[in-house]
């Protein structure tokens, strides 16, 4: 293993995919030397996040010092989720004296696409809404976010797009039928074992970011909701 490459501990539990991943490097250089998930299922993130990073540093027979910093996804996505993700991360940084790497979910989804085409990520809602950003393709290949993310209605997001565009995500699965009615051949999904958050790519994007020294405070650290919860709603209906 290259030493000179970040070796970076991530994890993603933005939806019901619990991700973790020992990457070295970045994107440019990068190489994934262990990864581990699993969707669905009855046992939850925090039933199963400790144990999986604990399986997978033993496996891949790496210790605690040879880390360079914890990844973890910000969001949007489940927001049970992405608080039990936050909340380890923040608990391993601490305990072994790590920098913590917060990644869009949304950025490490285009990240695993390579086209000409506009990318598009999204991550069902629910609420029949997606959660939104558009990418393209530099000319090395790698995927730059070009939007904010949003929360919207998929009719409301095919509207607005009007070139050829690639989806990808778990929000173009759930609203297949929806999205190719409306963009038509403007429209191409990307291979359904892109559509699932990987913690891998998520590493190396977290590499990218440790190298521009962009580190997340471990006491000011939130996910990105992009919404607000059904309690924040709730509590606010009542004042």
């Amino acid at each position: 293993m290259d030493q000179e490459k970040p070796l970076i501990l991530s994890l993603d539990t933005s939806t019901s995919c619990s991700c973790v991943a020992l990457t070295a490097g970045t994107r440019r250089n990068g190489e994934v030397l262990a990864t581990l998930g699993l969707t669905g299922g009855k046992v939850t993130h925090s039933r199963r996040l400790l144990s999986a990073i604990d399986w997978i540093m033993q496996e891949s027979g790496v210790g605690w010092p040879e880390i360079s910093g914890i990844g973890v996804s910000l969001g949007p996505g489940s927001f049970t989720g992405l608080r039990i993700g936050m909340a380890t991360a923040k608990g391993l940084a601490a305990a072994a004296g790590k920098v913590l790497l917060g990644v869009s979910t949304l950025d490490s989804l285009a990240a695993k696409c390579v086209t000409t085409r506009l990318i598009c990520s999204l991550l069902d809602a629910r609420k029949k809404e997606v959660y939104a950003a558009f990418y393209r393709c530099n000319n090395e290949g790698l995927s730059e976010r070009v939007s904010e993310p949003v929360v919207l209605a998929p009719a409301q997001l095919a509207a607005v797009i009007n070139e050829p565009v690639l989806l990808v995500g778990d929000g173009a699965r759930v609203y297949a039928d929806e999205l190719r009615s409306i963009l038509r051949e403007k429209g191409l999904m990307a291979p359904a074992a892109l559509h699932e958050p990987s913690a891998a790519s998520l590493g190396m994007l977290a590499a990218e970011l440790l190298e521009k020294g962009l580190v997340l405070d471990l006491a000011e650290g939130v996910p990105m909701y992009v919404r607000s919860s059904d309690a924040e709603l709730n509590l606010l209906k009542k004042h």
